[in-house]
This record gives C-alpha cells, sequence and structure tokens, in this order.
C-alpha cells in the first residue's frame, strides 16, 4: 500500500513485485474499537460497531478500550469446532495495545488490567448471549487490586463475580449453585443484601465457589476460554429459541467484544445502571432508566436488585447526572434513534459502555417518530424506519376499562404495555405447555432469566417481584409486545408454586390480570376495551399512505368487520368469503337442504330460500364499504362441511338403530349423501369453481344476490366478482359467461357496473396465467392454498407436526404460512403477475391470503408488482405502514 507521502511505484517496481512470490495476508479476526465504526455492523456485532462508534463520537477518555472479535470468527469456530488459525495470536496483540493504552499489565500481580468479555450479535439479543466480568483476577492479582485501590472489599466483591460468572458460562455449573451458596453465606452472617457482605463473608464465598469447579489462575486461559464460551452461547438453547422468534439466522454469529474494566462497585462515588434518551415505555422526551450505586452492571439487567430511578441520580451524582444528559442528546443526535445505554461511574468518573438503539413498545415508537420529525431530528421516511413493525400489533389490541370493575391488588414497575390476564403458572416450561393446550396464562417469576424466553413467547404475560425498568424482563417484554409488571410489591414462592398478596394466596392455575401500562396486579375479571388510534399513530398512517404505492384493503365478510376496518383505514374489501354466510345457524338448515336435494329444482328451491338472506348480506357490506371496492368470492368449500362430521354421524346411525328412534331413516338418508359426496381429500376435491360446473345453480342464486343488492344500495358499489379455485382458462370462460348471464338478466352491465376475476391458488394456474387473463378482469393471489398445493403442504398438519423439526434443522427458518416462502411460492406469484399483464395489461392484481398482513411478505409482493395486499383488520394499519417501508426500500436500491 502506498502511504501518503510516498513515491509512486515504477512499473519495473509493480512487475517486480507481482514477480516475486508473497506471503498470503492474514485473516483479520480482531479489531481494535479505534478501527471500527457503525458501518461494519455485519463483520463487529452491533455491540462492537456501536462501541467502536461512540469512542469515535464521545473520545476514549468517555468510552473504556478494547477491542472485538469479529463474528466471522464466531462462524470459523462453530464450524471447525475450534479457534480459527491466527485468533489467539490477534488477541494477545490487541491485548497488549491495549495493555499500553491503560498504562496496565493484564493479571498483573500489583495493579491488574482487567477486561470484560461480552457478547454482540448483529441484533440485539437481550440476556441471550453470555458475559464475563473481571477476567484476568487470580489468587494473586486480587490481593494487588485490594492494595492499589485502597478497597479490600471491592477487590473480593469483584473476585467473587468473576469466579461466579466464570463457573456459570464457561465450566456450565448452574447458576442456582451460587444462589444457594450466597444465600446461605448471608445468613450465616446475619446480612440481606449482597452489598452487605464483608470482605471474610467474600472470601468465604470464593471459596465455597472454588469447590464447584476447577478455576483457572492463568488470567490468559481465563480470556482464552472466557471467549470460548461466548462464541459457544451462540448456539445455547436460549439463543436459539431467540432466534426462531425473532427470525434471526443462525448463520450470523456473534461477535466478542473484550472492554477494560472500569468499576461501578468501589464505593458510595461509584454507580452503575441504564439509561434510555426518552422513556422507553412512554416515548415522552424525558430520559428514563434504572442505576445502583456500589454496583456492576449485571446486577441493574439481572433483576436480582431493585435499581433506582434515573432521576434520583441527581441527588447524589449532580455533575454525573448533566454529564450523562448531554451524553444522551448527542448520541440520540449521532444515531438519529432513540438510544439504550449503559454506564458506569467509576469514584466519580463518568464512563459509557455500550449504546443500542432502543427497543420499545409499540407507543414509544409511534411518539418518538412524530416527535423527532417535529425536532427536526428525522424527515418522515427516517422516522418510519425506526418503528419496528411487528410491535404495532400492540396498539391495536384492548387494555382494560380502568373504572368500574378495575381493582388493583398491587403495584409494581409498568414495565411493558398492555393488558394482560390468565391463569397462573411458575416456570417458563409451564407456560409452553400450557399455551400449546391453547390456554391463557401469566408467567409469575421473583425475576427472570434468559432461560426463560420460552415461556415469554407463549405467556400473555408477565409478572415479577423483582427489577425494574432495565431488567431482563422488562427489556424482553417490551420487545416481544408482551405485557409485563415487575418489581411488583407481592411475595412469590416458586418451591411452594404461590404468589402471596397481602394475606391473599393465589396457586398455580388461579387467575391473575396485570396492566403493563400501568405497573398494577390487578383484580381478574376486569373489563377488556378496544383499542383506539391515537393522533399520533394517525400522523404516522398519514406518512406511510403518502409514501406508500401497494393499496391495502381487508378480508371481511360481516358488515361489523368491514366498518371496523375502513376506520383502520382499509381501501376496501379484497376477500368476502361467502361461505361464511352460510354457516349461521339460522341458514343451516336452509343450505343442508340443497346439498340433500336429489335434483336441480329442489336445489333451486332450497337456493331460493337463501337468496334473500345474501342480498341482505351484500347489502350490509357495500353500505359499509360505500365508494370502496368489495371483491366477493363466490362459495368455495365442499359442500360436505356444511354436513355432520362423517364418524360422528355414523355413530349417531348405530345409536338410533340400536335404540330404535323415530328419525332413524332420515339420518340414514342424510349418512348416504355425506358419505355420497364425502371425499379423500377435500382440499383438492369439488370446490371452488369445480363445484359451480357441477352444479352452477349455486353461483347463479349468488350473482342474483349480488345483482339485487348492487341496484338496492345508494350510491351504486361496483363489486368484483370472483371465482375460486381456477386451473384451467376452460373454468374461467364457462363461469365468467355464467356471472354476466345472470348479471345481465338483472340489468347489470359487464365492466360499467362489476368486475370479473379470479383467485390464483393452484400452481397451474400460475403456468398458464397469460390464458386465464384472458377471461378475468384481477387476480388474487390465495397465497394460503398457493402455497399449501406448491410446497405440498398441509397447513393444518405441518404447524403442529414437523415444521417446528424443519425449522430446528435448518430446512426453513419459519413457517412458509407465515412469511412468503420468496424463491418457491413468491417466484410463482411474480410468473403469474409477468405472464398475467402479458396477455391482459391492464389486469388488477392483489393478494387475500394471510401473508398480506406480513411486514416482510408484504415488501415482497411490493417488489413483485402487486396493487394492493388484503389481510384481517386489525393488521391494516401494520400493513399501511410495511407498504410504505416496501416503498422506501425499493427506492434506496434503484
Amino acid at each position: 500500500m502506498v502511504g501518503a507521502g510516498a513515491p509512486a511505484e515504477s512499473s519495473a517496481d509493480a512487475e517486480a513485485a507481482v514477480a516475486v512470490p508473497t506471503t498470503a495476508p492474514r485473516e483479520k479476526w480482531v479489531y481494535d474499537f479505534a478501527e471500527g465504526s457503525r458501518e461494519m455492523r455485519e463483520l463487529l456485532g452491533g455491540k462492537g460497531a456501536n462501541v467502536a462508534e461512540m469512542t469515535r463520537v464521545l473520545g476514549a477518555d468517555r468510552v473504556p478500550g478494547g477491542f472485538t472479535a469479529t463474528t466471522e470468527a464466531c462462524v470459523a469456530y462453530m464450524r471447525e469446532r475450534r479457534e480459527p488459525e491466527g485468533l489467539n495470536e490477534q488477541v494477545a496483540e490487541a491485548l497488549e495495545r491495549l495493555e499500553d493504552a491503560a498504562g496496565k499489565r493484564f493479571g498483573a500481580a500489583g495493579d491488574p488490567l482487567l477486561v470484560s468479555v461480552r457478547s454482540g450479535a448483529r441484533e440485539s439479543m437481550p440476556g441471550m448471549l453470555d458475559t464475563i466480568l473481571n477476567v484476568g483476577l487470580n489468587d494473586a492479582s486480587v490481593q494487588g487490586l485490594a492494595r492499589a485501590t485502597g478497597n479490600e472489599r471491592f477487590a473480593w466483591d469483584s473476585y467473587r463475580r468473576l469466579v461466579q460468572m466464570f463457573g456459570n458460562v464457561a465450566e456450565g455449573v448452574p447458576g442456582q449453585r451460587f444462589e444457594d451458596a450466597i444465600a446461605e453465606v448471608k445468613r450465616a452472617h446475619g446480612v440481606r443484601s449482597d452489598v452487605d457482605l464483608s470482605v471474610v463473608a467474600l472470601r468465604e464465598l470464593v471459596d465455597r465457589f472454588k469447590e464447584f469447579y476447577e478455576f483457572p489462575q492463568d488470567p490468559r486461559e481465563q480470556l482464552a476460554r472466557a471467549i470460548r464460551a461466548v462464541f459457544e452461547s451462540w448456539m445455547g438453547e436460549r439463543a436459539v429459541h431467540y432466534r426462531r422468534i425473532n427470525r434471526i439466522p443462525d448463520e450470523w454469529g456473534t461477535a466478542v467484544n473484550v472492554q477494560r474494566m472500569v468499576f461501578g462497585n468501589k464505593g458510595e462515588t461509584s454507580a452503575t445502571g441504564v439509561a434510555f434518551s426518552r422513556d422507553e415505555v412512554t416515548g415522552a422526551p424525558e430520559p428514563s432508566g434504572d442505576f445502583l450505586l456500589n454496583a456492576q452492571g449485571e446486577d441493574v439487567v439481572s433483576g436480582v436488585r431493585t435499581p433506582r430511578d434515573i432521576s434520583e441520580l441527581v441527588e447524589v451524582m449532580p455533575d454525573t447526572y448533566r454529564q450523562l444528559l448531554e451524553i444522551l442528546r448527542t448520541l440520540e443526535a449521532h444515531y438519529k434513534d432513540m438510544q439504550d445505554s449503559e454506564f458506569t461511574v467509576e469514584e466519580g468518573h463518568l464512563w459509557m459502555l455500550q449504546t443500542r438503539n432502543a427497543k420499545r413498545p409499540a407507543q414509544a415508537a409511534v411518539r418518538f417518530a412524530v416527535d423527532a420529525v417535529a425536532e427536526g431530528l428525522l424527515t418522515r421516511e427516517e422516522a418510519l424506519r425506526t418503528i419496528d413493525l411487528s410491535a404495532l400489533d400492540a396498539l391495536l389490541h384492548p387494555t382494560f376499562d380502568r373504572g368500574e370493575g378495575y381493582t388493583v391488588l398491587a403495584q409494581g414497575v409498568a414495565a411493558s404495555p398492555g393488558a394482560a390476564a390468565g391463569g397462573i403458572v411458575f416456570s417458563a416450561p409451564e407456560a409452553v405447555a400450557a399455551a400449546a393446550e391453547g390456554k391463557a396464562v401469566i408467567l409469575v417469576r421473583p425475576f427472570t432469566e434468559a432461560d426463560d424466553v420460552a415461556g415469554f413467547h407463549a405467556a400473555k404475560g408477565i409478572l415479577t417481584s423483582e427489577g425494574g425498568k432495565a431488567s431482563h424482563a422488562a427489556l424482553v417484554a417490551r420487545g416481544m409486545g408482551v405485557p409485563a409488571v415487575t418489581g411488583a410489591g407481592v411475595v412469590i414462592d416458586v418451591e411452594q408454586g404461590e404468589l402471596r398478596i397481602d394475606a391473599r394466596v393465589f396457586r398455580a392455575g388461579d387467575e391473575i390480570a396485570i396492566d403493563g401500562s400501568e405497573g398494577a396486579v390487578v383484580e381478574p375479571g376486569a373489563r377488556l376495551l378496544e383499542s383506539s388510534i391515537d393522533e399520533r399513530f394517525d400522523q404516522v398512517l398519514a406518512w406511510s399512505d403518502e409514501i406508500r404505492r401497494l393499496g391495502v384493503r381487508v378480508n371481511a365478510d360481516t358488515p361489523e368487520d368491514a366498518a371496523r376496518a375502513r376506520r383502520f383505514g382499509a381501501e376496501g374489501i379484497g376477500l368476502c368469503r361467502t361461505e361464511h354466510m352460510f354457516m349461521a345457524e339460522d341458514r343451516q338448515p336452509k343450505m343442508r337442504a340443497m346439498i340433500m336435494a336429489q335434483e336441480t329444482q329442489g336445489r333451486r328451491e332450497a337456493l331460493h330460500e337463501l337468496l334473500p338472506l345474501q342480498e341482505e348480506d351484500f347489502m350490509g357490506i357495500f353500505r359499509a364499504m360505500t365508494g370502496l371496492p368489495v371483491t366477493i368470492r363466490l362459495l368455495d368449500p365442499p359442500l360436505h362441511e356444511f354436513l355432520p362430521n362423517l364418524p360422528e354421524l355414523r355413530a349417531q346411525v348405530e345409536r338410533a338403530r340400536l335404540e330404535g328412534g323415530q328419525d332413524l331413516e332420515e339420518i340414514e338418508r342424510l349418512l348416504a349423501r355425506v358419505e355420497e359426496i364425502h371425499e379423500g381429500n377435500p382440499m383438492l376435491g369439488t370446490r371452488g369453481g369445480r363445484l359451480a360446473i357441477l352444479y352452477p345453480e349455486i353461483y347463479e342464486m349468488q350473482v342474483e344476490a349480488i345483482a339485487r343488492a348492487v341496484k338496492a344500495v345508494e350510491p351504486r358499489p361496483h363489486p368484483e366478482v370472483m371465482i375460486p379455485l381456477v386451473a384451467y382458462e376452460q373454468e374461467i370462460e364457462i363461469l365468467r359467461a355464467l356471472v354476466v348471464k345472470v348479471a345481465s338478466e338483472h340489468g347489470l352491465t359487464e365492466t360499467e357496473d362489476y368486475t370479473v376475476g379470479t383467485m390464483i391458488e393452484l400452481p397451474r394456474a400460475c403456468f398458464v396465467a397469460n390464458r386465464i387473463a384472458r377471461h378475468a378482469d384481477f387476480f388474487s393471489f390465495g397465497t394460503n392454498d398457493l402455497t399449501q398445493t406448491a410446497i405440498g403442504f398441509s397447513r393444518d398438519d405441518a404447524e403442529s407436526k414437523f415444521l417446528p423439526t424443519y425449522m430446528e434443522r435448518k430446512i426453513v427458518d419459519r413457517s412458509p404460512f407465515q412469511t412468503i416462502d420468496s424463491p418457491g411460492v413468491g417466484w410463482l406469484v411474480r410468473l403469474a403477475a409477468w405472464v398475467g399483464r402479458e396477455a391482459h395489461p391492464g389486469l388488477k392484481l392483489g393478494i387475500c391470503g394471510e401473508h398480506g398482513g406480513d411486514p416482510e411478505s408484504i415488501a415482497f409482493f411490493h417488489k413483485a408488482g402487486l396493487d394492493y395486499v388484503s389481510c384481517s383488520p386489525f393488521r391494516i394499519p401494520i400493513a399501511r405502514v410495511a407498504a410504505a417501508r416496501a416503498a422506501l426500500s425499493d427506492s434506496e436500491s434503484a
């Protein structure tokens, strides 16, 4: 490389350089913080990239020095099951540079340099990966640390923490063994808190901990094994489970950050904490967070000790508090997002250990976005990118009515907003098992740990008796959008299976309710209220509507659903499933009479009774969606679904024969008809357009009901009549002619008064979409059935039977029914859109499967050139924002 001011090489020199054999450059596994930046997130992980960037912004006097072993080193380690060649040497070199900068030697017997070893995945995984603090201490250096600091208690407390964390993380000693030992020593010495343990007690603890395993005295062995343990934690059960829930790829790996230790446990002039640049629950512009005097960081985030609110720091350390607020403002302006920062005060000096974009619930995300634009911190496009789309769902669900019937039993910290009620469980496995049975549960724990993550996902809410807003329970619950109350004034005895609130005792299975927005434990039975979209969310949605290209419709079958969807911003109905109208209790006998009829005339007579009911249905929906398009799918399911279950009916006939029932003949006739139309695989049987080819009178009645409803409603609606399950162009040709004939008989003109299209849900339909398009005004992709027929997965069976194993074995990283399988099913969608529009340039394209409400799938549909997505009512606001994000991403990549 030619340095600044160096002479350029001559051509001869260049040729000579090419001709001489050279040693290949070694792989770079380690970067000093000073070498990194936030643009290197994939290589250095989120924490490493942010610490490097923070060092650039704040300076080395605010950020303790260190270095990062890259995510690539982790991937290589997991592949080879050993450290990649050159890693240990590069760690040693980086450690030497850190020693020179600190003026201390690592693990020296006098005044030792100590380091923390922390994980740092590309995406934040709070509490899922491992950390070891105070690495470098041993039996000799702990004495030197005590002499150098003049604080023997601090030295032994630090050593106790190292031996405890190293044993748990690197040696696999269960954490409870250490906690039990601490509890025993506290009882023996007559103290209640860890900070009250004397030097003698701490020495005793270190000795007891060393009996659990062989603690390495060599500091460099400690460091090597600590780095290895963090790599290993990437594939730990809790981390794997968290990645499954949050869609984080296994192949990313984690970086490892080695950072010079600064100490918050040096006495009353020292502290540690977590600070948010804004209120992490509401998004209000006041900083929030927790801190503890005379403590290390793990004490705050573990939830074992209940911390103090960050606002109280001004009382004990006023200068530090002002410095912290100024730094938070600086970081937020630099990162252009709300920040979650960890800090330590060491004998009055403020150090910033890390910062990251803060995980926050939906209302905080929306408020930050709107406030940041108003403050000039962000453009509206930048603001939209800061919102976690998956979290928006929490804004659209019920909260408690805090009037009559809302009785607070105990107060705690409002850790994650929302209302939840359910039966009490005291462990994560119990929560998972109960959820699998369809039960709503509240996970109740003294404090939560990373191993509880599966229970978070399964439970409706979290309640703990310890911890604050920055505890593990609070952080993970907010990230998942699960309501949580932490640090509540309750007694939780996991061993006895009891939750005690004053004199009341609740046991496993008893109902309890929590209000995460108020930090309250609530008497069961409090009334839930529908959520509403406030003016800030309205502003975000208005920005989204100005930016997005995709339309957003709703899947709705009733006037009530249609009206709700319209309030949420639906631009029409993309799927009205008429079979739901036939399943109402008062219509079942009429529908059954139609199916039981042996001849066309009998079916027509029964359908004639259903006609006014269908007409009334359509009128209600047209009125609810006045001025907006309504896509009506004609009857899709096979007829046997409207009749009794075959095994149950057979059993009923057997009982009637034994008992000599008077209705035996009628039941036998019903059984004969069910057996006649029953199919071994009804999903691929006589349904949709096939049903209408056999029984055209069914669709004739529905089209007549639509036509009569159109003429009865003012202003006149313009329905889109959709024919389902078409595989051959002849099917749509025949059935379109049927629709046009009946509509014409009622005075409606094709195209002018209505349009006719089809649902694309079979692979063959995608391949011959150009032929089908010649007879269709629109396509609506039914991605649920298209996924089933393209992959050969039954949705009912796959998600409960083998998909979990497929995800575990990395065959798929998520359910294809949740997010579109873009290389397979998605390719079929793109093919059909392309060839369909080649044959019919004005063809309207939409999607009405469940994928229409999934943000990642919406981004795919935007790229595929569809005109709109259609989803359930509560997903509409999310779809509107997701469609805007898709348009922004598209413009960035253009």
